[in-house]
């Protein structure tokens, strides 16, 4: 913890990263009663802005900006844009630490990283684009157009949203994908394979099972000789933690460059905390550490590093996972994790308009994932909160509410 003033909080709470996590983060502690300065500081050019909508409303061309809805300003939060993070020197007893950035040091009594991930490129493929920031999206959608050849390298839930804008601008898309099925690491390939028919009937080429050997002018080619023309390229192979400015700070980082925190989101390093995407904490309800980079705990860790700061009581940061993705007209919602030995039920039949897969340990609801299902959504979150016993026959039943499915 940061060595507090006689008001019992520190003088100056620094927080990098101007994405949700460090928004929220600076908004909840001046609501909650934060006295001193606070600081946020952000590498873009533009004041915070939600990440999700740049996938779907900015490349639908239903808007142009995402930005929160804060006053910063009115909040008291000095705001700094344009800035990169490129180390920190920890404080010492009585003294503040510094954060450094390419336009100068900013002094800090608390720190709080919130510089979160960054899309991982394809080797080979600099002409590719990526969508990450608000630029990259208003870029993209410029591409796109009537009888454009794309192809999006990567079908996870990035890339099914990219391939349903892409579509709905009147594009050629091919998607390209080195697991067995859609979404591969986050779903089993049965549950991937249910996803594989969207892909089809919104007129989407769908590769699976074959990586991607080169980007050529105009072309890819993949590992099993195929030749596809491209006219733009785009991937989305998942992302990694934005801490590469960490190193040599003493802040540990684990095997992926996430940054290692306790259950009250503190580093290693004395008054630094860290929140969001960038962080690798660690999860009794799991009984793993976990790294989520998903918009609900960007939202929510930063509320709780606020928490810890201001000395809340409450209890130790490990929420019910959740996130979701709309795509090709639908809504897919996942809910909490699920493990490799959880038994899988299905809630509904993958070719109905509608369906939920459920994920069962000891009969226990760990996860689910509701397709156009959002009672199955809403109540399954609380009995996974709960650690409920489902009895797995009436859980299987579409038509049973899951709230009506307890065991017993």
């Amino acid at each position: 913890m940061a060595e507090l003033n006689g008001t019992g909080q520190a003088d100056r709470v620094v927080v990098v990263g101007a994405g949700l996590a460090g928004a929220q983060c600076a908004a909840v502690l001046r609501r909650d009663g934060w006295q001193g300065r606070i600081t946020l500081v952000g590498e873009e050019p533009h004041a915070p802005y939600d990440r999700p909508p740049l996938s779907k409303d900015v490349l639908l061309g239903k808007a142009d900006s995402t930005a929160l809805d804060l006053d910063f300003a009115g909040l008291g939060v000095e705001l700094l844009t344009g800035r990169r993070a490129t180390g920190l020197t920890p404080g010492g007893p009585g003294g503040a630490g510094l954060l450094h950035t390419d336009a100068g040091d900013e002094p800090y009594d608390a720190l709080v990283i919130a510089t979160g991930a960054e899309p991982r490129a394809l080797p080979g493929a600099e002409r590719a684009h990526l969508l990450h920031t608000l630029d990259d999206a208003l870029a993209l959608r410029a591409l796109l157009r009537p009888g454009l050849r794309l192809v999006l390298v990567g079908a996870g839930w990035i890339g099914a949203e990219v391939a349903t804008a892409a579509r709905a601008a009147g594009c050629e898309v091919t998607v390209v994908e080195a697991g067995p099925a859609p979404v591969p690491g986050a779903l089993p390939a049965e549950v991937g394979r249910a996803m594989a028919a969207w892909y089809a009937d919104a007129g989407v080429d769908l590769r699976c099972g074959t990586g991607v050997a080169a980007v050529e002018p105009g072309a890819v080619l993949l590992a099993d000789g195929s030749h596809l023309p491209a006219d733009e390229v785009v991937v989305g192979i998942g992302a990694r933690p934005a801490t590469g400015w960490l190193a040599g700070t003493g802040v540990a980082l684990d095997a992926a460059g996430a940054v290692l925190v306790d259950e009250r989101l503190r580093t290693t390093v004395p008054g630094v905390l860290a929140a969001g995407d960038c962080v690798s904490y660690p999860s009794a309800r799991s009984g793993a550490r976990l790294t989520v980079q998903h918009w609900d705990h960007a939202l929510q860790s930063g509320a709780a590093v606020a928490g810890t700061l201001l000395g809340t009581d409450a209890p130790p940061y490990d929420p019910v996972q959740y996130f979701w993705s709309e795509q090709f007209g639908r809504m897919a919602q996942y809910a909490g994790r699920h493990g490799a030995g959880d038994e899988l039920l299905w809630r509904g039949a993958p070719g109905d308009a509608d369906w939920s897969v459920l994920w069962l340990r000891d009969g226990a609801l760990r996860a689910l994932l509701a397709v156009d299902r959002p009672r199955d959504l809403t109540q399954g979150r609380r009995l996974i909160e709960r650690g409920a016993v489902l009895d797995a026959a009436r859980a299987a039943d579409p038509a049973v509410p899951l709230k009506s499915a307890l065991a017993g």
